[in-house]
């Protein structure tokens, strides 16, 4: 298990040797990087992560923790950081959802296949330690090493054979390796010398957010906002969220959607500074209790980067652009996917048939690919805030209602459900195409 001791003291790693041989190269050691390696690590493959940054690093994040990422992390082996007794993390009963004048509090449902509580913690606490969870699973990670983009195994390009790195020093290297996980982030190099671009028909958003300190901070609920308004009560686009912490922080954050018609035409920093002022007085969100600045990311959504394999490169996380359209959420489907990962090309470097890494695509597809179209619905429908504002109006007051839609946001029925309303839902994902 990782102790705060361990959090507080990382773990090193010897550097990188000019040319290092190894089963597979995972570039970036987030979630996604991290949890890959832990897995392919522990069925005894030679793993490498290459991270740009240093840990523990932060992350433009929400830093909510779904059931479905709590279920990672006990697939892990991490029970203590699942149920929030390790330094950092902290354990949510539910979502409080406001809508309107109406806050309702619904706690998460009671599945067989998913545990029925979430948590919290900041990305630098989760990312280092799932990075170091990869590590005392065998993995070799070298931070501070940026990789500069892929190595080929014939002028063809037809098939990688590796990456190349600089470090902060400047040394260069590379790994050579027959198998790639690319888990670097929605700007990661790996995608950009592929020559993999952003489908710009699926949905992304850009979020702002900052820390707070707050006496609301030991709250059980984390909270989701679905209309925003300024100090004097004016209507602003895109959702917000409030997710306490266990440092006596909130993070306090907000998304726009690019199906938004201010999508790129207003200030996000702006927005964030103005929603907060306007919940102050119930959320303690004052300049003075502010900490850090301001920060602003992309969230890149519904497989909006495909194919997901490509000649030996498996994308995960946001590199695949892997986020929730529904809630924004994406570390669960990073861990989701980087589990399927390793299972692929475990298989994979035993037949040595680069042909079975296709089946990466096709499963992830499969199973999340027909709520992803659903979810894309669901952004053109709430990036008007007139349709949301409808929506709050008539459909907060009624909690049935609200839990069903709390369901499919959260992305949480049983495959084999006793449930009406996990019928429901499992029917309309089967039903929407995996595009």
């Amino acid at each position: 298990m990782v102790t705060s001791t361990m959090v507080a003291s990382p773990m090193t790693a010897a550097p990188l040797d000019p040319v290092t041989h190894a089963d597979v190269a995972v570039v970036g050691a987030g979630p996604g990087g991290a949890a890959a390696a832990a897995h392919l690590a522990a069925r005894g493959r030679d793993v490498v992560v290459l991270d740009k940054d240093r840990f523990p690093r932060d992350k433009v994040c929400g830093d909510g923790l779904t059931p479905r990422v709590i279920r990672e992390l006990l697939d892990l082996g991490l029970h203590d950081e699942a149920h929030g007794r390790a330094e950092g993390f902290a354990v949510q009963r539910g979502l409080r959802i406001h809508g309107g004048s109406v806050a309702m509090e619904l706690p998460w449902p009671e599945l067989d296949d998913w545990p029925n509580w979430g948590g919290t913690a900041t990305r630098r606490v989760f990312d280092l330690t799932l990075a170091r969870a990869a590590q005392r699973a065998g993995a070799r990670l070298a931070e501070q090493h940026a990789v500069t983009g892929p190595v080929w195994r014939d002028p063809s390009q037809s098939r990688v054979a590796g990456v190349a790195w600089r470090d902060a020093e400047g040394r260069t290297g590379v790994v050579r390796a027959p198998v790639v996980i690319a888990a670097d982030g929605a700007g990661g190099p790996m995608g950009k010398h592929l020559g993999i671009t952003r489908r710009t028909e699926r949905p992304m958003a850009v979020a702002a957010r900052s820390y707070y300190r707050s006496s609301r901070a030991d709250e059980p609920w984390i909270s989701s906002f679905l209309d925003l308004t300024d100090a004097d009560g004016q209507l602003l686009s895109g959702y917000g969220w409030v997710f306490p912490l266990d440092d006596g922080t909130i993070n306090v954050g907000l998304g726009l959607l690019s199906t938004s018609a201010e999508f790129g035409a207003v200030s996000y920093r702006g927005l964030l500074e103005s929603w907060s002022a306007g919940m102050a007085g119930q959320w303690e969100t004052t300049p003075a209790n502010r900490v850090g600045a301001v920060k602003t990311g992309p969230i890149p959504m519904g497989f909006n980067k495909t194919p997901l394999h490509q000649r030996g490169v498996l994308l995960v996380g946001d590199a695949g652009g892997m986020v929730n359209p529904m809630n924004g959420e994406g570390i669960s489907y990073a861990m989701e996917a980087a589990r399927l990962a390793a299972e692929v090309v475990d298989h994979t470097l035993s037949t040595r048939r680069t042909s079975d890494l296709d089946a990466y695509d096709r499963a992830l597809r499969e199973r999340i690919g027909g709520y992803y179209t659903l979810g894309r619905i669901f952004t053109e429908l709430v990036g008007d805030p007139r349709v949301m504002r409808i929506c709050t109006t008539y459909g907060m007051p009624y909690r049935p209602l609200m839990r069903l839609v709390f369901k499919m946001m959260a992305h949480l029925t049983d495959d084999r459900p006793a449930d009406a309303k996990d019928v429901i839902l499992n029917s309309l994902q089967r039903l929407a195409p995996a595009a």
